[in-house]
C-alpha cells in the first residue's frame, strides 16, 4: 500500500530544499509532484494577474517544454536539480478559477487530462478527500506552492517529516488510489 503525503510551502527556497532532500532520501524523482501559481505567465499577460476562466474552461498551453511531454511525466535532472529542475520541465496550464499554473511530475498528467475539476479534481485521484483538495487548491491560487508525494507506506512519515522541516504546513497523508 501507498501512501500520498502532501504539503504547502511559502516560498520556492522551501520547496526546492525539501524535494532535494526527498530525492537524496531517495525518493523516486517519478513520485514527487510540484504545483505553483505560474507568475511569469501572469506578469506577460499584461499584469492582470490570475486570469479568471469560466468553469467549463480548461487552458492547456506550452505542454512540450525542452522536448519533455508532460502527459509522459517530467523528467528532471541535468544541472538545475531541486525545484529549478522540476519547474523548468513542467507544463504550463491554465486552470478554471485560478489561472496560469505550473505543474510537474505525475500530477501534471492527471492535471492536462482533466476538463474540469481543477487542482481539487486531480487530487482525488491521488487519494485526497475532496474538500481537502479544495482547500490545497485554494492555496495554490494564493501563492502556496503544493508538493505531492507518492510513498511507501512505511516511508510516508519520514517524507511527512521532510516537508514540514522544510517549513511546509498542512502536511498530511491519505491512502493512495
Amino acid at each position: 500500500m501507498s501512501k500520498t503525503v502532501v504539503g504547502v510551502f511559502k516560498s520556492k527556497g522551501q520547496a526546492e530544499k525539501a524535494v532535494e532532500e526527498l530525492r537524496a532520501a531517495g525518493v523516486d524523482h517519478r513520485e514527487i509532484s510540484v504545483v505553483t501559481r505560474d507568475e511569469r505567465r501572469e506578469r506577460a499577460e499584461g499584469g492582470r494577474g490570475r486570469r479568471e476562466t469560466r468553469d467549463d474552461e480548461f487552458e492547456v498551453a506550452d505542454l512540450d517544454v525542452q522536448g519533455q511531454d508532460v502527459g509522459e511525466g517530467v523528467t528532471w535532472g541535468g544541472g538545475l536539480g531541486g525545484l529549478a529542475g522540476i519547474l523548468a520541465g513542467a507544463g504550463a496550464l491554465a486552470v478554471p478559477g485560478i489561472g496560469p499554473i505550473l505543474a510537474a511530475g505525475p500530477l501534471a498528467a492527471v492535471l492536462t487530462g482533466a476538463v474540469t475539476g481543477g487542482i481539487a479534481g486531480g487530487l482525488v485521484d491521488y487519494g485526497i478527500p475532496a474538500e481537502r483538495g479544495r482547500d490545497l487548491e485554494r492555496k495554490v491560487k494564493e501563492g502556496g506552492i503544493l508538493a505531492v508525494v507518492r510513498a511507501p507506506e512505511d516511508r510516508a512519515d519520514r517524507v511527512a517529516d521532510i516537508l514540514r522541516r522544510h517549513g511546509a504546513t498542512d502536511v498530511e497523508s491519505h491512502d493512495a488510489r
